[in-house]
């Protein structure tokens, strides 16, 4: 995915976020904390993740579905916004 690398350095900051995220979530279990604590940890790291998958696929449809063609990305904007509905 060549045109991640316009946005590399927050994408690595996502995904250190959720590192971070699930290095937590790895410490509560081991410490035996409360099942409410746990699920939304678990919860939390989901939505973080779903995000990050939102981001690449957006980029991904318009560099390389959409590319250069204007037309094209007008009518995919009713599709990212499904999917950003979606991975909510």
């Amino acid at each position: 995915m060549s045109h991640t690398t316009q946005n590399k350095k927050a994408l690595i900051t996502r995904v250190r976020r959720i590192g971070g995220q699930v290095a937590s979530l790895e410490r509560a279990l081991q410490s035996d904390a409360d099942c409410d604590s746990v699920l939304q940890q678990a919860a939390s790291i989901r939505g973080a993740v779903q995000g990050l998958m939102s981001l690449l696929l957006e980029d991904h449809l318009r560099e390389h579905v959409a590319g250069s063609h204007p037309d094209a990305l007008k009518e995919l904007e009713p599709v990212m916004a499904i999917l950003r509905s979606y991975l909510r």
